[in-house]
């Protein structure tokens, strides 16, 4: 199914990083993934809308998991979802070289990952109207007032989401900074193309399918809660 609506103008998204490259040691474990693994789990940016049915050899539901840190809950969820498939964005190289090696020790054959910045493989590798679900988990809340401009949850990022979605699709966000969880509300609520599937304003209680994973344990240790969001495409 295809989305009649074009997409937004990406010209705000260029303009604005939502995210700061730290790219940090890779182990010597993570490295020989990307160069022993990467030919099976990685995706090279191409910049043209990609047949993922070819890409995993079946037809199923495409779920996008954007800034997947780790990889510890996309490697959860694949083997726990094998009806799905799974396409994974991150830019911090040591996650994507943790998550290939996870995903090889289990033989994953529905995880492919990108190693390259979201709102470009949005934009020009995502066919409009093909995804079933999108998770956005602990983004980099940007804590800092005159940074709040780089958060990712912006009014053209999500319009740029509804596009790619299928009906009904679901974004799932989840956040444990309390302003950040109050923003993304009121951008949410004030997207025409999106409907909070627990009522206007709501947060939703955390579903099985989102595990507990370090980062959030980290939060929830000094003190932060965590929100869960979910909206369908209207």
């Amino acid at each position: 199914m295809t989305d009649s609506n074009p997409p937004p103008s990406p010209a705000y998204l260029r303009r604005i990083r939502s995210f700061v490259l730290r790219e940090g040691r890779m182990t010597a474990a993570q490295q020989r993934a990307f160069d022993t693994l990467w030919p099976r789990f990685g995706l090279d940016y191409r910049g043209e809308a990609r047949d993922f049915g070819a890409v995993f050899g079946r037809t199923a539901p495409w779920v996008l998991e954007i800034g997947f840190g780790n990889g510890e809950a996309l490697a959860w969820a694949s083997e726990h979802d094998l009806a799905r498939d799974f396409i994974g964005v991150e830019v911090h190289g040591p996650g994507v070289g943790r998550l290939m090696n996870a995903l090889a020790a289990r033989d994953a054959r529905n995880v492919r990952i990108y190693k390259h910045d979201a709102v470009e493989v949005l934009e020009n590798e995502i066919a409009p109207g093909s995804l079933a679900e999108v998770r956005i988990w602990f983004p980099d809340p940007w804590h800092k007032t005159r940074h709040n401009k780089r958060r990712l949850i912006q009014p053209e990022f999500v319009a740029l989401l509804a596009t790619r979605m299928a009906a009904q699709g679901l974004l799932h966000l989840a956040t444990d900074w309390q302003p950040y969880a109050e923003h993304m509300i009121e951008v949410m609520e004030a997207a025409p193309a999106w409907r909070n599937q627990v009522g206007p304003g709501r947060c939703a209680e955390k579903p099985a399918w989102r595990i507990e994973t370090h980062f959030e344990r980290r939060g929830l240790k000094l003190g932060h809660g965590v929100s869960d969001l979910l909206y369908r495409k209207a």
